[in-house]
């Protein structure tokens, strides 16, 4: 079987969906770090599809590390296909990518695009943990990549370090029209992103910092979509749907929102035209993303771990599951916030509850459970200190951090690794308890960079988080009813 590439593009079955546009003359404006899976099936796909209204939006993906993605849509000219699993599946041929480098590699090819006068976008995908933030949300000036940027303000690790060096020379150019866009499931993502950048820039030059408070916009936004791993599995369907071989396919649910703050420095593509949402108020939809999609993901993937499932779908199908989710969106996570007035939180409850039970997608629990330690603070914990504050429950929404807890030391007990930047701490700590013991919470609870002071010292939190820890240590996948019906 061929390879996919431009050469055989235009011979795949007339079922796929292809975008109408010359990508040939297509240029670059776009920089994104971080062409991982959701970009892919994400941010890019909306470009692609804008794409049809005109404008030179081709994407540079840049990796910051791994050269997977570069070697792999290397092959087949950066073509990839996207499949829409659902109850009818969709394949799409993405092609708004027109090359991807690695940082470290490709290091002044890297700097030419960020900082090319024709570059207008940066968009990000680089995880919770790429913005090298404190438990505050400000830059933490001690973190190893942080450090070594300040003292190598050329040679950066970071995607902070990076973007101030491309400010730097843009500075110097006077090349002020981009838009750097957080497109990270991070509470304010835009604003944070936007501080960290000019923190860092102030270290080493005033004027520089100054300058891009005044000229360079850093719009909060939203995103959503669930977009599990890419596998042998996904690589066959695609294949046999497109009549060609793809490398590195992506896969994704027919839902994907991407909601941007009304605030740019410059051009941006046609993507109000496919489906983006531009407002000045992208807090309600934040809040109702991360709260209830995100938190109850979590809550929901160490829960089912612990219960013995391996995906979404299967977990949220046991009937204690979907209940101990269900009642968290609807009794302790919508009473938290202010929701856009345009929005049902009700009926969004139910198209979530919807969208997990979705057997065409298998999206692995163990993936939703990487990098607690930088999700949990933004999911469940400004949650629960928002409850706490207005007096409603926090039963439920403790639950999920109990069970991040046991799985922490699950994992230490059984010399299993965690995918998460404060592994060795959180498993060193983990190792010292019990798993079915009261004071295995005060150890764990005392991780500041996790659970900051001000709600570890409220007993209500750690009362209910001890009280949940307690009940779930006797679960496992044969008493699953008997054990959630005490939370």
């Amino acid at each position: 079987m061929q390879q996919l590439n431009n050469s055989n593009s235009n011979q795949l079955p007339e079922s796929v969906i292809h975008s109408n546009y010359d990508r040939n003359q297509l240029g670059i404006g776009i920089v994104h770090l971080g062409p991982g899976a959701f970009h892919r099936a994400h941010q890019a796909v909306f470009t692609d599809n804008a794409l049809a209204y005109g404008g030179d939006w081709g994407i540079c993906g840049v990796s910051m590390r791994s050269k997977g993605v570069r070697d792999n849509l290397a092959e087949q000219d950066n073509l990839y296909t996207l499949a829409i699993l659902d109850e009818q599946p969709a394949y799409q041929l993405v092609g708004a990518i027109k090359e991807v480098l690695v940082l470290g590699d490709q290091r002044e090819q890297v700097m030419q695009r960020l900082t090319a006068a024709t570059t207008h976008i940066v968009s990000l995908t680089v995880t919770e943990k790429g913005y090298c933030l404190n438990g505050d949300g400000l830059l933490d000036r001690t973190h190893t990549d942080v450090v070594h940027d300040l003292a190598n303000p050329e040679q950066p690790n970071s995607a902070i370090g990076l973007l101030a060096a491309a400010l730097q020379v843009r500075f110097e150019q006077n090349h002020k029209a981009l838009t750097i866009i957080s497109c990270d499931n991070l509470a304010d993502n835009g604003s944070k992103l936007g501080k960290a950048v000019v923190a860092f820039a102030r270290e080493l030059n005033d004027k520089l910092a100054d300058w891009i408070e005044a000229n360079i916009c850093f719009p909060n936004t939203m995103v959503d979509s669930i977009t599990p791993a890419t596998d042998d599995a996904l690589k066959d369907r695609v294949a046999a749907a497109i009549q060609v071989n793809d490398n590195w396919p992506i896969q994704r649910e027919a839902f994907s929102q991407w909601v941007i703050e009304d605030n740019f420095s410059g051009p941006r593509p046609h993507w109000e035209k496919v489906g983006v949402t531009f407002t000045h108020d992208v807090s309600g939809y934040e809040k109702a993303k991360l709260r209830l999609l995100n938190g109850s993901h979590s809550t929901l993937a160490y829960t089912g771990l612990r219960c013995g499932f391996e995906t979404v779908s299967e977990a949220i199908s046991h009937p204690a599951l979907h209940k101990l989710i269900s009642s968290m969106l609807l009794d302790e996570v919508k009473p938290s916030f202010n929701a856009p007035i345009e929005m049902d939180v009700a009926e969004y409850i139910q198209a979530i509850l919807k969208r997990y039970a979705n057997p065409h997608i298998r999206h692995l629990l163990a993936q939703i459970a990487w990098d607690g330690s930088q999700k949990l603070p933004f999911r469940l914990l400004g949650t629960i200190k928002d409850n706490l504050t207005k007096g409603n429950s926090i039963r439920l929404l403790s639950t999920g951090v109990a069970a991040w807890l046991h799985f922490l030391v699950n994992a230490a007990h059984q010399s299993l690794s965690i995918t998460d930047p404060l592994a060795d701490l959180l498993l060193t700590t983990a190792a010292d308890c019990s798993g079915h013991d009261a004071s295995d919470v005060t150890k764990l609870l005392a991780i500041s960079a996790v659970f900051p002071a001000e709600l570890v010292n409220q007993s209500q939190f750690s009362e209910a988080v001890t009280k949940a820890y307690l009940t779930l240590a006797s679960l496992n996948p044969t008493n699953i009813e008997s054990v959630l019906d005490r939370i």
